[in-house]
């Protein structure tokens, strides 16, 4: 009897010198939630001492933005386990920590339920080149690396606080509509009201009731007054989306409102003035449409005060590894999975498209490689068959090989991606790598990425 007390003893301690040497932190809880075990990684993550938390219950510890529906009790009462779930806690000196935690059930030898088990990893370094990389490649939503979209970037907060119209011109999917919404964003008029109107979706003899309401009687139906579209907009902004479709009986309607920011409603003889800015995008050269008197050369020139052209995605690749990571992190957020990129074939397969669809394409080929992937990094095989068909074989000489650009994300992700597949082992990642052990170890100094943490 006296042995087995002894060897229970022993074990104990062996498994205390094992948690207290993880570096990812680790706490059991009773049935009733009470802390029971809080290893050293935990109280570094939370600034709680162990002697502090043993006994108390977690919610009390962790103070994070899901204990209402708490995943632990949620494991003990279904045996469902939790994998990486995102959520923040904060510390003991009120600061919030991003993490990510799992949870499983935590049986005796009769597989009674004694309580449960967490994990949780400390994201707060990945949180913050995450941050480094949007206030070095975005503003506002929009993501880019591209000198000629930078350009832009610098005179968009001038343009936003001055009052003038402004046209943006670029082909389907390439964000316009992103930057109509920063100019309102960074304006005065940002707490105003925001409205979209496109002008190739409504029928001709409906878009002018629409857009400027109408009074009764103005037809057979009018039995009262209705307002228009743009009186929902007072005092903030109008973005017209797809200009190049409005109709020319109503070109000279809307030549008057951007003169005199007022309109008359259908049937009405009186004015009315309205307080609003105006923007205006087009995937079509406004410029060949009054060449061929389709658009009003004078409406051009009011609405292209300030012009904007977008191009294409294909003509500003580089984007198109920060594009990926921007789309992985808000479908992680939509979806609740952890996938950490894309594998460097499939970066390689999107560098070679032409993106006919543009950004929109691109965002749309991300999310089928979501519904697909139940592991952390999307391949090839979680890709749609439309866009493998439409990629070019080339010879090996003439694959891609990664910018500069892609450095700063792909590198952090394909590290975090084989270490996690490798188990932290040094020898095996630089050697699946093919990279000196020296240089990974450099390589993970550089993005502070501890091995330790995939054990």
């Amino acid at each position: 009897m006296a042995g087995k007390m002894d060897e229970k003893a022993e074990n104990l301690k062996f498994f205390k010198v094992i948690l207290s040497s993880i570096a990812d932190g680790v706490f059991t809880v009773d049935s009733e939630r009470h802390i029971t075990s809080f290893n050293r990684a935990a109280e570094k993550i939370t600034g709680v001492p162990a002697s502090k938390a043993i006994g108390r219950r977690c919610s009390d510890v962790f103070h994070s933005d899901i204990c209402e529906g708490c995943l632990l009790a949620r494991t003990m009462k279904t045996g469902d386990e939790t994998i990486d779930r995102p959520v923040n806690i904060i510390n003991s000196r009120g600061e919030r920590i991003p993490i990510s935690i799992s949870t499983a059930i935590l049986r005796d030898e009769e597989g009674n339920v004694l309580g449960a088990v967490e994990t949780f990893r400390d994201l707060s370094a990945l949180e913050h080149l995450r941050k480094e990389l949007d206030r070095k490649y975005s503003l506002e939503d929009i993501i880019s690396k591209s000198p000629e979209m930078h350009k832009l970037f610098e005179i968009l907060p001038d343009v936003a606080e001055s009052e003038s119209t402004v046209l943006i011109q670029g082909p389907s999917g390439s964000g316009k509509e992103l930057f109509a919404r920063a100019i309102h964003n960074l304006s005065s008029r940002k707490d105003g009201p925001y409205v979209v109107i496109n002008c190739g979706t409504l029928p001709t003899q409906l878009f002018e009731s629409e857009l400027f309401g109408y009074s009764r009687g103005a037809f057979t139906d009018a039995r009262q007054d209705k307002k228009g579209r743009l009186t929902f907009a007072e005092g903030g902004t109008v973005f017209f989306d797809e200009i190049g479709d409005l109709p020319l009986s109503t070109q000279v309607k809307m030549l008057r409102l951007l003169q005199e920011r007022e309109f008359e409603p259908l049937g009405s003889t009186h004015p009315v003035k309205v307080n609003i800015r105006i923007l205006a995008a087009s995937n079509k050269n406004l410029k060949e449409l009054v060449a061929q008197n389709k658009f009003r050369d004078d409406l051009y020139f009011r609405l292209a005060v300030v012009k904007f052209e977008l191009p294409p995605l294909k003509k500003r690749r580089e984007d198109i590894p920060y594009l990926v990571d921007h789309f992985i992190r808000k479908f992680n957020a939509r979806t609740g999975k952890r996938i950490l990129s894309v594998s460097p074939e499939v970066m390689n397969l999107l560098m070679r498209h032409d993106y006919p669809g543009n950004i929109r394409e691109l965002e749309n080929i991300i999310e089928h490689g979501f519904v697909l992937c139940r592991d952390s990094v999307i391949q090839k095989n979680h890709l749609p068959n439309e866009f493998l068909q439409g990629i070019p074989k080339l010879a090996p000489a003439e694959e891609i090989t990664p910018s500069p650009v892609t450095q700063t994300i792909d590198e952090y992700n394909l590290l975090l991606s084989v270490l996690n597949k490798n188990g932290g082992n040094i020898l095996t990642t630089a050697q699946e790598l093919e990279m000196h052990r020296t240089t990974l170890w450099r390589k993970l100094k550089k993005y502070k990425i501890n091995p330790r943490d995939f054990k």
